[in-house]
């Protein structure tokens, strides 16, 4: 499994840095995050010369039942990281959830409502002890052709205390910093940046096994599948982190 963390670099935010890991399949939970944030944390500092006073962080991916054991993690994670660069260092976290893989669907009554932004926001306690979680359906962009399919938002952890409309803003304005489209987009640009960092990294791992694959007829083994190999091979070259190859 590959996993992918994209972070902004700037404060508009319209550019982004990268990084990459390789973890055993079917675990939910980002090992190695603390990490991974760090390095982007540092990568912001390099480009601004300023810490960020907030982290909202869009994570994709993630089902109803695996929230519980996600957030605890993965927010520790973040602490982690941010203590790990100076002790009182200690941002505002919004952790969301993204979801597109579900069957609600959104028709609009009246055909001139077509082109205009749709919500429907209700705000519940979830089940597990959490904060007051604001569950969203945001439909940020207007389909051509065919029925738009809205963007599942769950926001799990809010130091920030974000309104609901002020979190609507912000992922509507995030729907449209997209590079690679004039119009928006149905997730945050960040989210789909580290879809395309996924993709860059399965070309990389499909190089190396054919590389392993012919010079395993040389010296009859292969090391393809080595974890060292693996990571080395989707490793981001040091002069790449600062630019979006991946756009």
């Amino acid at each position: 499994s590959f996993i992918q963390v994209v972070g902004s670099m700037d404060a508009h935010p319209s550019r982004y840095c990268a990084t990459v890991r390789v973890q055993r399949p079917r675990q939910e939970v980002i090992q190695d995050l603390a990490s991974m944030v760090r390095e982007l944390l540092i990568q912001f500092y390099k480009s601004t010369r300023y810490k960020p006073t907030r982290i909202i962080f869009y994570r994709d991916g993630v089902s109803e039942g695996q929230f519980r054991q996600v957030l605890y993690y993965e927010l520790l994670a973040i602490r982690e990281a941010c203590i790990s660069l100076e002790k009182e260092y200690q941002p505002g976290i919004t952790y969301i959830v993204v979801q597109k893989r579900h069957h609600t669907r959104l028709f609009c009554a009246d055909r001139n409502e077509r082109v205009t932004l749709f919500s429907a926001v209700t705000t519940r306690l979830i089940p597990f002890n959490l904060k007051a979680a604001l569950n969203a359906f945001l439909c940020l962009f207007s389909s051509y052709r065919g029925t738009s399919r809205p963007s599942h938002y769950h926001v799990l952890w809010d130091d920030n205390c974000f309104t609901a409309d002020e979190f609507q803003l912000l992922t509507y304005q995030l729907c449209h910093t997209y590079v690679r489209c004039t119009r928006s987009v149905s997730i945050p640009a960040p989210a789909y940046y580290a879809h395309l960092v996924a993709f860059r990294a399965r070309y990389h791992l499909v190089d190396k096994e054919h590389d392993s694959a012919e010079g395993s007829h040389v010296s009859g083994q292969s090391n393809g599948r080595d974890p060292q190999a693996l990571a080395k091979a989707v490793q981001i070259h040091h002069d790449t982190l600062r630019t979006m190859y991946f756009a």
